[in-house]
């Protein structure tokens, strides 16, 4: 992507005025002063262009910016004259990763470890893009790596524990957390991770610990939100509902003033998509083209997890987890047209469908290498079910959706990334809620035969019918893999559920009666959205 560049050379030397500009953006970037050292550093350049050690901190920087194409433009021109130096092939691996190239970013996170075998950063970086792309088992050997030479690298044992969770090593999972939070007593995400495995019941020291935490002055936003989201499990723990209802409020007020969510705007993206979807698309040209993929399409804390769980017990299908690829390929087309999505879907021919379409396949080839089919949960493809049908014709698409009141409470007591701006107000999470209903009632009415109607309550309360029905309507044979599914090994990346998918199907997961008056508001809309009768 970036290999135009042109490499700096070794050895160049400096003007006084470019020495004392860069000796000031070095001290600004200790100072945490991006944006300053950003502007001296252009200066520096500017006078002499290819200076490695100017170029090398303009990379830097630019990562702390979330600028990682120019990062990795600026590790791969330094890299071209010092190409066994450690830091840089870590640092473009990390920029690679952020712009969506792991294999090029594992590539060069290897080496790293390769070329400093004592490095506890190499190891980390490798073993937290192993762990994120489901290399899990090599991800734990890593990050083990990287504990045993720096026993108080914090985010390798936090980074350790995720993963040993996703494997379902649930014990070694709390062990490792436990440590975290016994090495640093107010540790925010030693503490949320506990807490997002599910399974851990806090005591009243665990709760007096975490209020400590939380009373610290100056405590920073994300901090204060998961140790809040913490203490709120552990209020639930020592039963008090209604004060922990407050606690997941505070923190998720603490949250909406971060991240970026326009209610309004997605309601009326839902109405557009409805109007451009309602005329037919063209008929495929390959009306086989996509009977790899199995969609599941819900909102958070629904039991999507669950159910690609049971369908990845099935010898025939692989479980993708949450992958990007179908909202990238409608992004780059977006992209393409230079209009936004759905506006340009009517100007769409069979030709660019299906164009479309095997890009998804050849993006999504990795998870067919074991097996012929595979699952795709992206919790954002409800709203793209109708391209996902015109790209794919012969794909399979499972809406999963739970009680609506307790689908917004779930995902009010989960303190998700900063892409879940809707669930941080329980006024918008009701909407969203109502929309993802509204919108996929249309696509089930529109799309009978490739989209299927799976809910969480009915799944439940009579496992072996449903897995039946569903095998059924992905085509597949029945296994009786997908009644034990809890037996099954695997890595699964959604925390929260991780450890709830390795136990048989619980009957009593329903919890908004204990909130008491606290969910009247939230039940009155969805009354009055008619989501729920009164």
């Amino acid at each position: 992507m970036h290999s135009m560049s042109q490499p700096v050379q070794a050895r160049q030397p400096l003007s006084s005025m470019a020495t004392r500009m860069l000796a000031r953006a070095r001290s600004e970037w200790q100072q945490r002063q991006f944006d300053a050292a950003e502007r001296s550093l252009t200066n520096v350049l500017a006078l002499a262009p290819d200076h490695p050690e100017a170029v090398r901190l303009m990379g830097m920087v630019a990562q702390r910016r979330g600028n990682h194409a120019k990062a990795a433009d600026c590790f791969r021109k330094v890299l071209a004259a010092f190409p066994n130096d450690d830091e840089l092939h870590v640092g473009l691996g990390i920029a690679l990763f952020e712009l969506a190239e792991p294999e090029q970013a594992l590539t060069h996170f290897r080496l790293a470890s390769t070329l400093a075998p004592d490095s506890a950063s190499a190891w980390f970086n490798l073993g937290e893009a192993l762990g994120r792309h489901a290399l899990s088992q090599e991800a734990i050997a890593a990050l083990r790596r990287a504990v045993e030479l720096d026993p108080s690298h914090v985010a390798a044992r936090l980074s350790l524990a995720r993963v040993q969770a996703s494997l379902g090593h649930i014990d070694a999972a709390v062990k490792g957390y436990r440590e975290v939070v016994r090495r640093d007593p107010a540790n925010a995400e030693g503490w949320f991770g506990l807490s997002n495995l599910n399974t851990v019941r806090f005591d009243a020291a665990d709760a007096a610990r975490m209020q400590h935490a939380l009373a610290r002055p100056g405590l920073a936003g994300r901090d204060y939100e998961l140790l809040a989201f913490g203490y709120a499990k552990a209020l639930e723990n020592q039963g008090e509902y209604p004060q922990a209802y407050d606690v997941f409020a505070r923190a998720n007020a603490s949250r909406r003033r971060r991240v970026k969510w326009d209610a309004a705007g997605e309601h009326r993206r839902v109405a557009a998509i409805m109007d451009v979807f309602a005329k037919e698309p063209p008929p495929p040209l390959d009306p086989q083209l996509g009977r790899e993929a199995i969609l599941i399409v819900s909102i958070p804390r629904s039991g999507s997890t669950l159910v690609e769980h049971i369908l990845a017990s099935h010898p025939e299908v692989e479980g993708a987890n949450e992958i990007k690829d179908m909202q990238q390929v409608v992004d780059a087309e977006t992209h393409r047209r230079q209009s936004a999505f759905p506006l340009w879907v009517p100007d769409a021919g069979a030709e660019d469908w299906q164009r479309l379409g095997r890009e998804y396949i050849a993006r999504t080839a990795r998870w067919r290498e074991r097996k012929p089919r595979f699952t795709d949960k992206s919790l954002i493809t409800w709203y793209l079910v109708g391209a996902a049908v015109a790209m794919l014709p012969a794909a399979r698409i499972v809406v999963v959706r739970r009680d609506p009141v307790e689908t917004c409470l779930g995902c009010f007591r989960q303190c998700f990334s900063e892409n879940s701006g809707f669930a941080c107000d329980m006024d918008e999470m009701a909407g969203y809620c109502i929309d993802f209903l509204r919108l996929t009632r249309f696509w089930l009415d529109k799309y009978p035969d490739r989209v299927m109607d799976l809910e969480y309550e009915s799944l439940v309360a009579d496992p072996e019918t449903e897995v039946r029905r569903l095998l059924d309507f992905c085509g597949l044979p029945f296994d009786r893999a997908c009644i034990d599914f809890h037996k099954t090994a695997r890595t699964v990346q959604s925390l929260p559920s991780a450890a709830q998918v390795r136990q048989p199907i619980r009957r009593d997961t329903a919890r908004s009666a204990r909130y008491g008056d606290k969910l009247d508001r939230l039940r009155q809309r969805l009354q009055d959205a008619g989501v729920i009768a009164k």
